[in-house]
């Protein structure tokens, strides 16, 4: 097993997005321009209907409008969740079909997240809308003015301008198809800007009303800090049980051995030394048996060295080839480093037992706020986080710390397993096992 560490220069730099992934933003732009369009149609439906509420015929139109409206809003959500990684929470269901129609057009004013969805709609073609749509216009006026200016300017009449080109001779016509194709270029390099902007304004517009935030945060941390509590239960219910049945068993038999020791010095000294011979490998074992104890509680590597060297311990632990790389510029939180390191320890065992594959990747890196773990194996997939307790136990772990989990595992492979726990920034203590030079090491097993 190989471990090493380091880091590129620059890898936490922007990279410019390619050609094909401007082409992507463009095409992305180009179908929420049109949804625009959609979004007003069904607000003003919804406007119709709450006009309609004095006289009874917006009772039973209101409810079949919010939920085309909410599933508009739902659909803007998971775009830019999916485009850009920007996640906006949403706010809690509309009121269920159940009771008379108008008992649920009351319940449905009454829902702040339906007012925010309406205000959003009016809104969003006059802001989200008309954002996307700048590089749209840049790339459509500049394949005029580079494709089809150049075939039809004689018969556009002397004043035909193309943005502050007058183009009536051959010479201007060139000129103007070079603006056009910088009108082009200019339009894809702002189509992935475009995008982040437009996810910015969404999740200010579609997040979930600050109460419902605090009602969801105080509903977290409560199952959360009941499963901290039922989690060191369970754990000092297995440390009880090792140390009865392990190291306190063995220290018994020690001292029972020597008091026979004891009685057969002067009558048997062969049989004597032979006793206490086994009493110094009972306490040997005794003492393994205290010190996988403590490791198992808190490892001492993970104190002294930190997160990064405490995995590369792991991975030359394990009998698959597992590659670490850590760029963490600091020691992070003790809870978060433990946290992390038991996470990665079931990972690799879960790899190991059920992966069927033979390479794991272990990346660690410290940004923005956030340590990011991944972890890849090659093997065969179809991994699920309700098919077993250690992925269930990885999850409980990390949401006493405010961690995710995102697992990608196809069938066929690869497993792709990324974690993500915020943090404070690390403290300036350097650290041997997180350094950020890119220089690399490695050690066999």
């Amino acid at each position: 097993m190989t471990a090493g560490r380091g880091g590129t220069a620059g890898a936490g730099a922007e990279a410019v997005p390619t050609a094909r992934a401007q082409l992507r933003a463009l095409a992305r732009c180009q179908r929420l321009s049109l949804y625009s369009f959609a979004v007003s149609a069904v607000g003003a439906l919804v406007v119709g209907a709450l006009m309609l509420l004095p006289i009874g015929v917006g009772r039973p139109l209101l409810p079949g409008a919010a939920e085309a409206l909410r599933r508009l809003s739902d659909r803007y959500r998971c775009w830019t969740e999916r485009w850009t990684g920007t996640r906006i929470s949403p706010p809690e269901p509309l009121p269920p079909a159940e009771g008379p129609r108008r008992r649920r057009a009351v319940r449905i004013l009454g829902d702040d997240g339906f007012w925010r969805d309406l205000r959003w709609s009016w809104l969003e073609p006059w802001t989200g809308g008309l954002l996307v749509a700048v590089p749209l216009w840049l790339v459509g006026f500049g394949l005029f003015g580079a494709v089809v200016q150049p075939f039809v300017w004689p018969w556009l009449g002397p004043s035909n301008w193309y943005a502050f080109v007058l183009v009536d001779s051959t010479a201007s016509m060139l000129a103007a198809a070079v603006l056009g194709l910088l009108f082009v270029g200019a339009g894809l390099r702002l189509a992935p800007t475009a995008l982040e902007l437009h996810a910015r304004w969404s999740g200010r517009a579609l997040a979930a009303p600050y109460t419902t935030e605090l009602v969801r945060r105080i509903e977290h941390l409560t199952d959360t800090r009941a499963e901290a509590l039922d989690a060191r239960a369970d754990e000092l219910r297995r440390i009880e049980r090792d140390l009865h049945d392990g190291a306190q068993a063995r220290l018994v038999a020690v001292g029972m051995a020597l008091d026979e020791a004891t009685r057969l010095l002067d009558t048997d000294p062969g049989g004597a030394r032979k006793l206490l011979r086994e009493v110094r490998a009972g306490s040997a074992r005794a003492l393994q048996d205290l010190r996988d104890l403590v490791h198992g509680i808190h490892p001492p590597i993970l104190t002294d060295r930190g997160l990064g060297d405490a995995v590369r311990s792991l991975a030359l632990d394990s009998f698959l080839d597992v590659h670490v790389t850590a760029d963490l510029p600091g020691r992070l939180p003790a809870p978060v480093e433990t946290a992390a390191y038991f996470a990665v320890a079931e990972l690799l065992a879960n790899a190991a037992k059920h992966s069927g594959g033979r390479e794991v990747t272990v990346r660690l890196a410290h940004a923005d706020g956030t340590l990011r773990v991944v972890v890849a194996d090659d093997g065969h997939g179809g991994a699920r986080p309700e098919g077993g307790t250690g992925l269930r136990g990885v999850v409980r772990r990390l949401s006493t710390v405010d961690g995710t989990l995102a697992l990608d595992s196809p069938p066929g492979g690869p497993t792709t397993v990324t974690l993500e726990i915020p943090c404070e920034p690390p403290c300036e203590i350097p650290c041997a096992s997180s350094s950020p030079k890119t220089s690399s090491s490695s050690g066999t097993a």
